[in-house]
């Protein structure tokens, strides 16, 4: 079956084309035009005028809809993904939280079985393991009761039970941290910093052995510090000197204000910072009180100034952000070109995960992973392989 997007403003790789034309067969682009393209046999979908994207990649996510992934609920897999395709997001690395093993597996279950029933929400492309190898001065939010040092007996069996493991955090400081970062680069898993009290030369070492991401920047690592009276680099600033390691940022405005939005875009640049929503349960909910991590050992938290914050307000607790809200947030705080924030949603996400081979650009034979939305990003389509999740004010004609 064919399909047809007309009339839009077309977000490629390097311009917008005004008036543009996406041809789509079988799941994939087939042809990108400025004016339309003439075909006979295609269902039409008009753009009226507004933007045609591709579609947003969540690299770190932990739920949304009243659901966390560590519920271990297929149903609620389910409800997570689509509604947070409703915000634009057409691919999702489903992320855990700092836990007992057996439920960590028992998630690790729940995910495969998810994965063949997904077909009306945000396509699953692997999972994303927070923790337990965090330094427990920086363990935030993460539950204190399981964060221990690296196992090699256990990360061992735990990738031994899935293949669908692309990603593992841990702070590379702790005993072991090195050979699991090697452990993850052999078996084609990514180690990421996060939740760590490194300083720049630990840093280092640990990006020459594969932690070339850092997670959540600036959220739960050290920075400048003194330790006996002597000042030490911490993990901000070596992510800073070290020009080749990605990060990825929690861009609602309140984990990471404007002035910290513009800073790291102005070292970092577009093609090394990946926007995520690190959202949980609460993420498209009313304000109020809400679990953070699954209802067996979840933390309670409240929502409120659009974030989750401990009972305390002490410190944040999660995330609450859509996809859309973290674009709409690069444009207007940030003062980020369109096409940049785009990128920092798709591409480079897509490159950092090495799924950019098939997703991440609208590319001719690349999947057809398209977002519609407007000026102020308001999504009224969500397109995933081809298909029409989510249709808001008659788009999909």
């Amino acid at each position: 079956m064919r399909l047809k997007i007309i009339n839009g403003q077309v977000i490629t790789p390097n311009r917008v084309i005004g008036g543009g034309c996406i041809l789509v067969e079988n799941g994939k682009i087939l042809a990108i035009a400025e004016g339309e393209i003439e075909t006979s046999d295609a269902r039409v979908i008009d753009a009226r005028g507004k933007y045609v994207s591709p579609g947003f990649i969540d690299i770190h996510v932990h739920g949304g809809g009243g659901h966390d992934f560590m519920d271990n609920s297929v149903d609620g897999f389910l409800e997570i993904a689509k509604m947070h395709a409703q915000h634009g997001i057409t691919a999702m690395f489903p992320t855990t939280l700092t836990c007992e093993k057996p439920d960590l597996l028992e998630t690790l279950r729940v995910y495969e079985e998810a994965d063949k029933l997904n077909d009306s929400g945000a396509q699953f492309m692997g999972i994303h393991l927070e923790g337990p190898y965090f330094a427990m001065t920086q363990r935030g939010a993460q539950d204190p009761r399981f964060i221990r040092n690296p196992d090699a007996d256990e990360y061992r069996e735990v990738l031994n039970k899935s293949k669908f493991i692309k990603r593992w955090s841990a702070a590379p400081e702790l005993p072991g941290a090195i050979e699991f970062g090697r452990y993850m680069i052999k078996n084609d898993v990514l180690p990421a910093i996060a939740h760590t009290d490194a300083i720049y030369e630990e840093v280092s070492e640990a990006f020459n052995n594969g932690y070339t991401l850092a997670t959540h920047f600036y959220s739960a690592m050290s920075g400048v510090m003194r330790r006996n009276a002597f000042r030490y680099a911490g993990v901000v600033e070596s992510v800073y000197l070290i020009d080749e390691m990605d990060v990825e940022i929690i861009a609602d405005g309140v984990h990471l204000p404007a002035p910290l939005l513009k800073l790291i875009y102005k070292i970092k640049g577009p093609k090394h910072i990946a926007l995520i929503t690190d959202a949980m349960r609460a993420a498209g909910m009313p304000s109020g009180e809400s679990m953070l991590g699954g209802l067996k050992n979840g933390t309670k938290v409240i929502v409120e100034d659009d974030v989750a914050k401990m009972p305390d307000r002490t410190a944040f607790a999660g995330s609450v952000a859509t996809f859309d809200r973290l674009v709409r947030t690069m444009i207007q705080l940030a003062d980020v070109p369109l096409l940049e924030a785009v990128r920092m949603a798709s591409e480079t996400p897509a490159r950092i995960m090495k799924i950019d081979d098939r997703k991440g650009s609208l590319t001719s034979g690349k999947d057809a992973d398209i977002v519609i939305f407007d000026k102020d990003i308001h999504v009224s389509m969500t397109m995933i392989g081809g298909k029409v999740i989510y249709t808001k004010d008659g788009h999909a004609v």
